[in-house]
């Protein structure tokens, strides 16, 4: 098992000591217990239950309102699209930290980063999976040798290029076939460009993978499954967080803004751009959403289909959770500013 620099194998599961741990707090992989001992998750998430069955009548009624069931809805609807790719992702992930050797890595990629970069982005043609997966992926891929820039490119580029997403651009649009390689083409090249300026403009403090010491002095199977819960359950709080971002703007943003931004070339691309971020669409599912938009013009639409699977809410959420909020905060409006002009070009070029 490869020990990230800077780090110390601890002993865990195979036996010896344990580390140091702070009173009142438990051990990593241990269960979490306040100080007193009394409570700790399972006893408030069965509090949580009770509390649920004895006051279902007043949920109930408070859950009847029209725009609080628009909320619920959307907020669902998020979370059923995404979790199924998330845990797909996770699992990968997980294989790629415990079983894959660096050594396949430094087979499978050229030496030099800027030429990964290309290859890491082809790579997102041939994994079936969306943005929820892709982050996950992709700091698992960081940790086990491979450059920044080709992860960052694979985490673009997979979500928007795969052939799920394409397919599922082709039935949303049968009347624009070219539709679909106005999209793959586009999300390749801006998955590529934020690659080569990460290369260019980045730096390696930016990105704060976090400690892992449940992957250290185990066993494989032990360390596979340990990872498989951590980024469950690190991913995915952050996957709700986003989940409910978006369904509050959805019930915020009145429908009517939208016929009226449409009329005009310049604010319908923008108009778009910012909706897609802001309605967090599964890539699975989007071209449809895109589809339904039949007041904007194919260029606009192109460029919320290129957005959305490279910069959302829960993207976001959840990039800040794996690899820091220095590293979000900067890498998701570049990566906005770089989706939009290559998409309206690739639009006006293609469409």
């Amino acid at each position: 098992m490869d020990v990230p620099p800077g780090a110390t194998p601890g002993t865990g599961a195979a036996g010896g000591a344990t580390p140091d741990v702070p009173e009142g707090k438990a051990a990593p992989g241990g269960p979490r217990r306040s100080v007193g001992g009394w409570f700790g998750s399972v006893e408030v998430l069965a509090a949580l239950l009770v509390l649920l069955i004895v006051f279902r009548e007043q949920l109930a009624a408070a859950l009847a309102g029209p725009r609080l069931q628009t909320w619920t809805t959307v907020f669902v609807s998020v979370l059923v699209q995404a979790v199924p790719f998330l845990v797909f992702g996770v699992l990968l992930s997980a294989v790629i930290a415990v079983f894959v050797p660096r050594s396949f890595w430094a087979r499978a990629l050229p030496r030099h980063p800027a030429l990964a970069v290309p290859v890491a982005s082809a790579a997102g043609v041939v994994l079936p999976g969306c943005e929820c997966g892709a982050v996950p992926i992709a700091g698992s891929l960081i940790r086990r040798g491979v450059t920044p820039a080709a992860a960052l490119a694979f985490l673009l580029a997979a979500p928007a290029v795969n052939p799920i997403v394409l397919a599922a651009t082709a039935v949303a649009f049968p009347g624009a076939p070219e539709m679909v390689l106005a999209r793959a083409l586009a999300s390749l090249v801006v998955a590529m460009i934020m690659g080569w300026l990460w290369l260019r403009l980045g730096r390696a403090d930016w990105i704060r993978l976090p400690h892992r010491p449940e992957l250290e002095g185990t066993s494989r199977g032990a360390a596979f499954w340990a990872a498989m819960r951590h980024d469950i359950i690190h991913a995915g709080g952050f996957l709700v967080v986003g989940a409910m971002a978006a369904a509050s703007i959805n019930v915020l943003v009145p429908e009517r803004w939208l016929q009226t931004l449409a009329d005009s070339p310049v604010l319908s691309v923008l108009a778009l751009a910012v909706l897609a971020v802001l309605l967090s669409l599964c890539s699975e599912a989007d071209a449809f959403v895109a589809a339904s938009l039949s007041q904007f013009s194919l260029t606009s639409r192109l460029v919320f289909l290129v957005v959305g699977p490279m910069v959302d809410l829960k993207l976001i959420s959840m990039q800040a959770g794996i690899f820091g909020r220095r590293f979000a905060f900067r890498f998701a409006p570049a990566t906005f500013v770089v989706a939009v002009g290559v998409a309206s070009l690739a639009g006006t070029v293609l469409l």
